[in-house]
C-alpha cells in the first residue's frame, strides 16, 4: 500500500460526505421554500429570491470543502 493510499481515501470520503451535507441542505431550503409559498403565494417571488442566494452560499461552502479535500489529496 502506498503512503498516500489513505490520504486518497480520506479525500474520498470527506468529498463525499460533504456533497450530502450540502444535498441535505439544499433539500431542505427547497423543501421550506414551498412551504411558504404554499401559505402565502403572493410573497413567492421574494421567497425564491432569498432561496437562490442561500443555496448559492450553501454551493460556495460546498466547493471550498472540496477544494480543501482535493489540495489533502494532492499533498
Amino acid at each position: 500500500m502506498e503512503p498516500n493510499a489513505l490520504a486518497y481515501l480520506a479525500a474520498g470520503i470527506g468529498a463525499g460526505i460533504v456533497v450530502v451535507g450540502a444535498a441535505l441542505g439544499i433539500g431542505k431550503l427547497a423543501a421550506a421554500t414551498m412551504d411558504a409559498t404554499g401559505r402565502q403565494p403572493e410573497a413567492a417571488g421574494q421567497v425564491r429570491t432569498s432561496m437562490i442566494i442561500a443555496a448559492a452560499l450553501i454551493e460556495g461552502a460546498t466547493f471550498f470543502a472540496l477544494a480543501i479535500c482535493i489540495i489533502l489529496a494532492t499533498k
